[in-house]
């Protein structure tokens, strides 16, 4: 007989309005929960399952996956690898990642994916320039318990003021080729540079407030 854990995947609208943390640091996503009853360094390893996409253009997905796994990669909180939904292995396992998981299941993608965690979620929407709009909903599951370990749901609008000062103050506290000026423009003009923006954002909040 298969018993449901029961993570809470369907009520993230009520974990991010009324749990872990909300944020109004400008130089970070304003949206997360944050299990603080687990501590993220002691995963050892995370495998990132590559985005859904909800939107209209379907190469974005590929795009978010591949910037978020470099900007996790950079914290070294915990190892990491990407599954692609191409994966014989990750299509085999056939799982509705929307509802809860069996045990079975969870012991099947760790054992199948070496992993400890996964983290996955969506590509919720997607607009290219001049309303160039990113919005992402990701998920990071302890496999061995089902526990909601960090969970984020956010829309990134670049003809916002909040988000364009972001923008501006992420280029100004990092290095990258030509003027600051010139790279904040990008930031709210070219989608590679919005969705780099995106998952430095996300990757800061996978860690402990101190």
């Amino acid at each position: 007989m298969k018993y449901k854990v029961k993570i809470v995947l369907l009520l993230l609208p009520i974990l991010l309005s009324g749990c872990g943390y909300y944020d109004t640091n400008e130089q970070s996503a304003n949206y997360y929960y944050l299990n603080s009853d687990k501590n993220l360094s002691a995963i050892g390893r995370i495998a990132l399952i590559e985005l859904s996409n909800d939107s209209a253009f379907p190469l974005i997905s590929a795009d978010v996956t591949e910037s978020l796994y470099q900007a996790l990669q950079k914290k070294q909180v915990f190892g990491l690898s990407i599954i692609r939904q191409s994966s014989p292995a990750w299509r085999k396992m056939q799982l509705d990642m929307n509802s809860s998981f069996t045990l079975e299941e969870l012991a099947t993608m760790r054992n199948t994916l070496n992993c400890d965690a996964v983290l996955f979620g969506t590509v919720t929407g997607f607009e290219p320039f001049p309303h160039l709009t990113i919005g992402l909903r990701l998920k990071l599951v302890d496999l061995s318990d089902g526990q909601l370990l960090w969970a984020l749901e956010q829309i990134w609008d670049t003809t916002d003021e909040t988000t364009k000062k972001r923008i501006g103050n992420y280029y100004r506290q990092h290095s990258f080729w030509g003027s600051e000026t010139l790279q904040e423009k990008l930031g709210t003009v070219s989608s590679l540079r919005l969705v780099k923006f995106v998952t430095y954002e996300t990757a800061e909040t996978l860690e402990p407030k101190k």
